[in-house]
């Protein structure tokens, strides 16, 4: 589950214009051409996740209850003492994980109606696959740009 957050909140960094087909979006500028070159990218990254100090802490707490149920008098509180640093170091150790995201891009290479050359990359839409010659619209935002395919 933790992976899907970060794989969440890490994508929108690369997929910079990224948005949904039924969202509207102020456009300043649209430029029509026609598709020279794609290539199909696949980038993958690392990714390190890190125990936060509010999971290590609730996991001493836990661990320190669990340990508080065991032994009388002194034994107790050695028992609590090393529930806690059981629990803290369970809960650190299994934070401080790394794992591969894989994004796939596509890079368009556009030659526009007025002879310019334009290069974009963006995610993949599977919906939307590019070949040589199909006729395009570069769409400009305040934020990014993004090519769909002329209907």
């Amino acid at each position: 589950m933790n992976k899907w957050i970060w794989i969440l909140l890490i994508f929108p960094l690369f997929a910079n214009a990224a948005y949904q087909r039924n969202q509207a979006r102020p456009v300043n500028e649209v430029v029509f051409g026609t598709v020279d070159t794609v290539r199909y990218i696949s980038q993958q990254d690392i990714v390190h996740s890190k125990a936060n100090g509010w999971e290590t802490l609730l996991g001493a707490v836990v661990g320190g209850l669990i340990g508080h149920q065991f032994g009388d008098g002194h034994g107790r509180q050695v028992a609590t003492a090393v529930g806690a640093i059981a629990g803290a170091g369970i809960v650190r150790h299994q934070g401080d994980q790394s794992y591969q995201v894989e994004y796939r891009l596509v890079e368009i290479l556009i030659k526009t109606e007025d002879g310019q050359l334009i290069d974009v990359i963006q995610d993949i839409d599977n919906q939307m696959l590019f070949a040589a010659g199909d006729r395009v619209r570069i769409l400009y935002f305040n934020d990014g740009v993004r090519v769909d395919k002329e209907m």
